[in-house]
């Protein structure tokens, strides 16, 4: 081959590079943010008689109640609006939220002038959990669409008592995401009250619950797009998520039916959302079905997963340094923090013309 030929040859590899890369630049994307918040205890000023509601933080507190109940939702608003933001561009178009006492602050929080030009839609129902709390979702009007809701009760007796122990309900909503049908479970399992170990049967049966949904969802259509994002009060590695509900870390791992959870991969590089005597724990999850991960059965596919802990939501001083900046603590009441838990989001992308 001449040196001409040569020169050629690579001046035509170097020009058909450029063009791929001028092409692939040119490609545009869309992302949205899916994303899970325990509020940690956003509850109103006023007494409820039907609820649990003395025993908030908040209703303990002796002055100046409305301004903390102010401060709170600006606080929450503020993160809210900063979830995913980075490469969305955008607050979360769908989350769901943990310890919220009733409707009412769900709207005050959509309100909220950092939120109030998203035009957030909520979606709430009382639960008969005995602190008084519930679970919720916000969701942006312009791009996602719900279709129904209901609300799925966690029925469990105390073995010691033999009565009704109340939890949280399991909200379920299905809706249009820009065109691709989705369907949301926003969950708040039992605590670890009395013990990791002597409650587990209590998360447990949480897990079963939403196996039960999961599976019916599917039964109706095996590519059901589906997220199942909450506080779990479990790890990635228990039972709960590994055994009942039968998550995968790996994604070329995941059949048809299966479920994939890019929270345990986080969770073994250490980190957490929240935090008790010191160590990490990561309580928050979402999990998403097959088909989220594929271009073949829908528009939006999974791009990325992460805990949102910006710098401010994390304590600097004190025997918390390093933990998240909750907003109340027993001895002192409202410390003008944010969550004991950090917010977790996963980023949906598309290609757009």
């Amino acid at each position: 081959m001449t040196q001409k030929l040569i020169s050629n040859t690579i001046l035509t590899f170097f020009l058909l590079g450029a063009v791929m890369s001028q092409a692939q630049e040119k490609r545009k994307f869309k992302i949205h943010t899916v994303a899970f918040y325990n509020v940690e205890n956003l509850f109103d000023t006023i007494n409820d008689p039907n609820k649990n509601d003395e025993a908030s933080p908040m209703m303990k507190l002796k002055t100046n109640l409305s301004g903390v109940y102010k401060k709170k939702i600006q606080n929450m608003a503020m993160v809210i609006s900063q979830i995913g933001a980075k490469e969305s561009k955008n607050s979360p178009a769908i989350i769901g939220l943990s310890e919220v006492e009733n409707r009412v602050v769900v709207e005050d929080l959509a309100n909220d002038p950092e939120l109030y030009s998203k035009d957030y839609g909520v979606i709430h129902f009382d639960s008969p959990d005995e602190r008084g709390i519930d679970v919720a979702l916000m969701y942006q009007k312009a791009l996602f669409t719900p279709l129904s809701s209901s609300t799925h009760e966690l029925k469990l007796i105390d073995d010691a008592k033999g009565t009704r122990d109340y939890t949280r309900d399991q909200l379920l909503v299905s809706g249009y995401l820009e065109g691709d049908l989705i369907h949301v479970i926003v969950n708040h399992w039992p605590s670890r009250s009395g013990g990791e170990e002597k409650s587990r049967s209590k998360r447990e049966a949480a897990a079963t619950l939403n196996k039960h949904l999961i599976d019916s969802l599917q039964s109706n259509d095996p590519y059901a797009k589906i997220f199942s994002l909450g506080d779990f009060n479990d790890n990635p590695g228990n039972d709960s998520v590994k055994k009942i509900l039968k998550a995968v870390e790996d994604k070329e791992l995941v059949g048809l039916k299966g479920i994939y959870n890019p929270m345990e991969s986080i969770y073994k590089t250490g980190v957490g959302t929240n935090a008790y005597k010191g160590v990490w724990f990561l309580f928050d999850q979402i999990l998403i079905s097959k088909p989220l991960l594929d271009d073949d059965y829908s528009s939006f596919k999974f791009y990325k997963a992460g805990i949102f802990n910006a710098p401010y939501l994390i304590n600097k001083k004190g025997p918390y340094k390093g933990f998240p900046f909750r907003s109340f603590t027993y001895n002192d009441g409202f410390i003008g923090g944010f969550s004991d838990h950090l917010p977790v989001y996963v980023h949906l992308i598309k290609e757009v013309n």
